[in-house]
């Protein structure tokens, strides 16, 4: 194809933008995209030990197009914890919230255990809204990692202790027991009140609230998808981004389907793969929301792969699936990094999991 001299001049000069793409067409301009928009939400979503085997099931045992599929960007993230090859869910969320590899077991601290700052609490003093949805308790070590800072992922009643304070705007999970059944006798539901939390324990509110939301449907961890849960995840996830989305200065939701890990460790695929496709499902909310959006990037990725599954053949019947594990721990492998949306193109190539916050911070950092 031969251009003329001004659209020469143009492509010239937009290749010196490694930034900007262009599409040309009988001579003309008809598509430039700004790579180097920032973007104002972010929303990150976390399947916890969700390997690529994970990720595959949705394509072979969900009916219709998995949301996994419509991501533009696909990375990888390297695991291993500063302690040990193999990451735990408290390290390797942790390097999510803060940037920082730290031993098994640390909750939004470092090898010294000291507080490191989180994503949450950074962007919290700058006025931006915050947001925690989990299908676990959220003092879960994942959850936790965002708003807490303590020496073990066990210690669950100092875990609650940092909620009131934390700064995030919107909370959805399980956990009341940790609030108002304590061994020190603390009611800090009161606190929560105290701090303008709205306590929401029967059932997900349709429409969210003026004030901070507690959203606490069980005592401890959510029901299994098995146990009827339903849409909770989903609806949840909507619920928040409608609440945070108010904010002028943009927001961060972190999204977890917990239960995928749990699955997993049990070595129980029916288990994994419902709440995998759960989680599928909240993958549409946020990208349908983003879409609409056009300021909203979505990032999905793992802590670690938990239970070494496999989506063998049922010995040499090529055409049936036999899911298979190897541990009922968590693996070494790399898990896939998915983005979708402004500053997506940053999520590219193979990296450690500590890059996924900082290429976030640096979004946000505008």
């Amino acid at each position: 194809m031969r251009f003329k001299f001004p659209i020469l001049l143009l492509l010239l000069a937009l290749s010196l933008n490694s930034c900007v793409s262009v599409q040309v067409k009988d001579n003309t301009v008809t598509k430039v995209s700004q790579e180097n928009k920032k973007p104002k939400n972010i929303i990150l979503m976390i399947g916890d030990g969700m390997g690529l085997s994970q990720v595959s099931a949705a394509i072979y045992y969900k009916n219709g197009k998995p949301n996994f599929e419509r991501f533009s960007t696909i990375g990888l993230s390297k695991t291993s914890s500063a302690s040990d090859l193999i990451t735990d869910s408290a390290a390797g969320a942790t390097v999510f919230s803060t940037g920082v590899k730290t031993y098994n077991g640390a909750i939004g601290v470092n090898q010294d255990t000291l507080a490191v700052p989180t994503i949450v609490e950074q962007l919290s003093t700058r006025r931006l809204a915050t947001g925690i949805v989990a299908t676990s308790s959220i003092q879960h070590a994942t959850p936790a990692s965002f708003y807490a800072h303590v020496k073990s992922r066990r210690m669950y009643d100092e875990i609650t202790e940092f909620a009131p304070n934390s700064g995030v705007n919107f909370f959805a999970g399980g956990g009341l027991k940790f609030f108002n059944q304590r061994k020190d006798g603390k009611d800090l539901l009161a606190e929560m009140k105290a701090k303008d939390y709205e306590l929401i324990t029967n059932q997900l509110p349709k429409t969210p609230s003026e004030k901070n939301e507690l959203i606490l449907l069980a005592e401890d961890g959510m029901p299994k998808m098995s146990q009827g849960r339903g849409d909770f995840l989903p609806n949840a996830t909507k619920l928040a981004l409608e609440k945070l989305s108010k904010n002028e200065k943009g927001f961060f939701l972190m999204v977890e389907g917990s239960q995928i890990d749990w699955g997993g460790h049990d070595n129980d695929a029916d288990y994994l793969i419902e709440e995998l496709l759960d989680f599928d499902k909240t993958l549409g909310v946020a990208l349908d929301f983003a879409k609409q959006n056009g300021e909203t990037l979505v990032i999905v990725t793992a802590d670690h792969e938990t239970g070494g599954f496999t989506l063998a053949s049922d010995g040499s019947d090529y055409n049936k699936i036999k899911p298979t594990f190897s541990t009922t721990g968590h693996s070494g492998t790399m898990v896939p990094v998915f983005a979708e949306g402004p500053g997506a193109f940053l999520f590219n190539g193979i990296y450690e999991s500590t890059e996924i916050y900082h290429k976030m911070m640096a979004l946000f950092d505008k």
